[in-house]
């Protein structure tokens, strides 16, 4: 009989103990955020901090885990692959997105990455999808884990984010129309909504635009401004006066009211079923100007980010309430569009023709193999040639991929030159593993050019005129919400963890293209 009692408590102790640990575990967030802000760089938000309110930024990097050391494992980023990157967690390599805009090999005319005929959309000429993007993303997993159940939108300036991150499977992915400043949807993920046409029609951008205004949002005093004297003031008025919006801060304001609108039109975060939001923002340099010449201008844009943060968390408090929803914040990135006179302070560097190298190379392989145009076209610095061509003179490709690798690599300005077989048959250096992971076999071409740093690509026939710049600039990946304690990680990270990082705390599978681990510490 003791044996027995005995063993019944024991039962109880233990199940009892179970449940006590079950408790803790916090349950799945009611509402993922997912914050990409494009251009975010973690020095400017740290040289700013003494200008933003609390429940911003501040409130982010006090109650989140933030990972101080974040980088793309792969080279060449820019807004469709990063966004494509954080939400796969899988490379270009892997998803295809090695771009904005790739090179079509059949028509060798440019196409855009989210480009897709078969579909129409709402308040646009634009015909988009996510075809293009070969891997599912963390909200498609989230739609199949909960059987279409789950709700999933985005919200971006640009639709290249919007459709990255709302995937093949989401309810909605909106965007703003360059040209008449409507926000924009695709008849890929269903019928236009009502609330959507009731926003642009009552609501929307153009009804404002007039009136808006970029002026600093603070009084001059409270700013380090000592490259100029006097405020700015910036208006959106001509033909691209919707393009200049979106290059502002202003356009940050305009996402959260769409977000506020997705709200009051759907039922988004209302019940126990997790939920996925997207909203991108903007940190970019205004026109492309450099630091030196908008210092004011940046620290404005920092500020004012901080605003709409602190904005949306209040929004999403009331809506759904912080205690339920897990936000997740990173950056694109940061790429430096203004080019750099180096030659003023005699450093070394010299200008690249892309055009030009490619004509040198056409004529170096017509002395080699005779007659014909090797080169069949070039789209930023990688260059395709003529397969068929090759095929017909009976000729190795591999063999002319190799000559041509040689020929460029004598060329002023260039570091290195890779073929299509180096990705293929792989390599050993870290920064190898990054351009392969930048290279996608369907969508990047035969040879691509790495030029020296400080450099300037130059091409005579688009006169385009970019700096090529390598060094690493830091951005923050902030975790808040879902039972997460707050903690400063410098461990170094790549944003291929955060897919799977987000699947962890959601309690569901990370997207088969992803191969990283979540990060660590997640749950200390």
């Amino acid at each position: 009989m003791k044996e027995k009692i005995l063993s019944s408590l024991l039962t109880v102790l233990a199940f009892s103990a179970l449940q006590a640990q079950t408790s803790v575990v916090p349950a799945s967030p009611r509402l993922v955020v997912g914050i990409t802000i494009d251009q975010l760089r973690s020095d400017y938000l740290e040289a700013f901090m003494n200008l933003y309110g609390e429940e911003g930024f501040k409130r982010l990097l006090k109650e989140g885990k933030v990972y101080s050391q974040v980088a793309y494992d792969f080279k060449h980023v820019d807004r469709a692959s990063a966004q494509a990157a954080i939400y796969t967690g899988a490379s270009p390599f892997k998803n295809g997105i090695v771009a904005t805009q790739w090179l079509d090999r059949a028509s060798l005319r440019p196409v855009h990455c989210v480009d897709d005929r078969d579909f129409i959309g709402y308040y646009t000429e634009e015909c988009t999808s996510p075809k293009n993007l070969l891997v599912p993303t963390l909200t498609d997993e989230l739609e199949l884990a909960t059987r279409g159940e789950s709700k999933v939108y985005a919200i971006a300036p640009y639709r290249e984010m919007a459709v990255m991150a709302a995937g093949h499977t989401a309810d909605g992915a909106y965007w703003l129309n360059d040209e008449t400043g409507e926000w924009c949807a695709s008849s890929y993920y269903g019928d236009c909504p009502r609330w959507l046409e009731r926003y642009n029609d009552k609501d929307g951008v153009p009804f404002r635009i007039n009136g808006l205004q970029w002026e600093p949002l603070l009084p001059m005093s409270a700013y380090d401004n000592p490259t100029r004297e006097g405020a700015f003031s910036y208006g959106f008025v001509g033909d691209y006066r919707f393009r200049k919006l979106k290059a502002s801060p202003c356009m940050n304001d305009e996402v959260n009211r769409m977000v506020t609108a997705l709200f009051d039109g759907t039922s988004l975060g209302d019940d126990e079923v997790t939920d996925f939001l997207s909203v991108s923002y903007n940190a970019g340099s205004y026109q492309s100007e450099s630091m030196h010449d908008s210092y004011l201008e940046m620290q404005d844009t920092y500020v004012r980010l901080d605003k709409d943060v602190a904005s949306l968390m209040e929004l999403i408090d009331k809506k759904v309430g912080l205690e339920h929803t897990l936000f997740v914040v990173t950056s694109t990135g940061y790429v430096d569009y203004v080019p750099f006179d180096y030659t003023l302070y005699r450093v070394p560097v010299g200008e690249f023709y892309i055009n030009r190298a490619t004509a040198l190379l056409n004529m170096y392989l017509m002395a080699l193999y005779g007659e014909g145009q090797y080169v069949e076209a070039y789209h930023g610095l990688q260059i395709y040639l003529d397969h068929k061509l090759i095929e017909k003179k009976e000729l190795r490709l591999k063999e002319i991929l190799e000559r041509s690798a040689e020929f460029l690599a004598e060329l002023s300005g260039v570091q290195k030159v890779y073929t299509a077989y180096d990705f293929l048959l792989g390599g050993m250096s870290t920064e190898y593993e990054q351009m392969r992971n930048s290279y996608n076999i369907h969508r990047s071409g035969d040879l691509i050019i790495e030029v020296n740093a400080g450099w300037k690509l130059m091409n005579t026939e688009s006169r385009d005129e970019e700096l090529v710049y390598d060094g690493y600039m830091s951005f923050p990946l902030v975790f808040m919400g879902a039972g997460i304690s707050s903690a400063v990680i410098e461990t170094p990270v790549t944003t291929d963890c955060i897919a799977p990082t987000l699947a962890l705390l959601m309690r569901i599978r990370a997207p088969s293209g992803s191969h990283a681990p979540p990060a660590p510490a997640i749950r200390r």
